[in-house]
């Protein structure tokens, strides 16, 4: 690699990064490296790209604007390679992903087992993680890509929306709460409930409050669970309830093991992201998989949708 583009990758490290330290680690180099291409830049053009203080970087504006340009090149540089690549016939290679447990649960396997009959030659690695453990290694170039609830914008990431998705009520037969499986419900229309929630630590806990707060819906009782499937072997044992993304619920809407409800007026709705670095193009097998794992999903939502319309 030329000078001109380690400079740019080192100092696009520490723009997301915000540490010297961090980005050595994360580019395998040393801090004292680093430091010195970063200050040779800086000589070169005669600016500031960062504002150092105590255990803090700071981009400055010419930092801000050079680092966009920076994942251009970089960008760039990438998918010349993959360009290439794709001229080498069938697909080989090693695809990383992080994966929440709305996904894992719902169209992974299916679109797994896929792939691998198409792309034999294609080796697959998943995490099951919650999403800023996924955010966090997608950053650090550990992962490919990521599918993520309720992302932002996060420095050196690029999202887009992967799939949306309607949230269903999930309660036991056992339960006896007069619940119709498959019909839809509006949660303020039901007693005091007890709900299964997960920490304050993910997405879909804040977003699920808001909603909780906005309908109206009268909670007795909550209890923290963050493992989806706990909470549902919970749920299926006692006469509580939890809300789980139809996507991930579908087994269960054919199999009647459990009462599933689509909760609407108004729909309650989950959106996944995917998420990628910005500075690095998805390569040839990671696309192919990318796209079977959206028909998966895509087929998975339009179902609960369906459900969710029926009266």
């Amino acid at each position: 690699m030329s000078d001109t583009l380690l400079r740019m990758r080192l100092f696009a490290a520490v723009y997301e990064e915000r540490s010297f330290t961090a980005a050595a680690q994360r580019e395998n180099a040393t801090q004292s490296g680093v430091t010195q291409h970063v200050r040779k830049l800086e000589d070169q053009h005669g600016v500031k790209l960062f504002l150092r203080g105590t255990g803090s970087v700071v981009p400055t504006p010419a930092g801000d604007a050079y680092y966009r340009g920076c994942i251009n090149v970089l960008r760039a540089q990438e998918e010349a390679r993959e360009t290439i690549r794709a001229y080498g016939g069938s697909l080989e290679g090693e695809v990383l992903v992080g994966l929440t447990p709305t996904m894992t649960r719902a169209a992974l396997a299916g679109s797994l087992a896929k792939f691998k009959q198409a792309h034999p030659n294609v080796s697959v690695r998943v995490i099951d993680a919650y999403s800023d453990i996924v955010v966090a290694k997608v950053r650090a170039g550990e992962l490919d890509f990521g599918i993520v609830p309720g992302f932002s914008s996060d420095p050196g990431l690029r999202g887009e929306l992967f799939a949306r998705t309607p949230e269903f009520l999930v309660s036991a037969p056992s339960a006896r709460m007069g619940l119709v499986h498959g019909k839809a419900l509006r949660l303020s229309t039901l007693p005091p409930i007890k709900l299964v929630v997960p920490s304050m630590l993910q997405v879909r806990r804040t977003h699920l409050e808001r909603y909780l707060a906005a309908t109206g819906t009268v909670v007795a009782e909550r209890m923290e669970i963050d493992s989806s499937l706990a909470a549902i072997d919970f749920v299926s044992q006692t006469d509580w309830v939890s809300v789980h993304p139809g996507i991930a619920m579908m087994r269960e809407v054919e199999s009647r093991t459990l009462v599933v409800n689509p909760i609407v007026d108004p729909v309650l709705l989950l959106d996944l992201f995917r998420i990628e670095r910005a500075r690095k193009p998805l390569t040839a097998p990671a696309k192919a998989f990318l796209a079977m794992l959206k028909s998966g999903t895509d087929a998975l939502s339009a179902a609960a949708e369906r459900l969710g319309r029926q009266d």
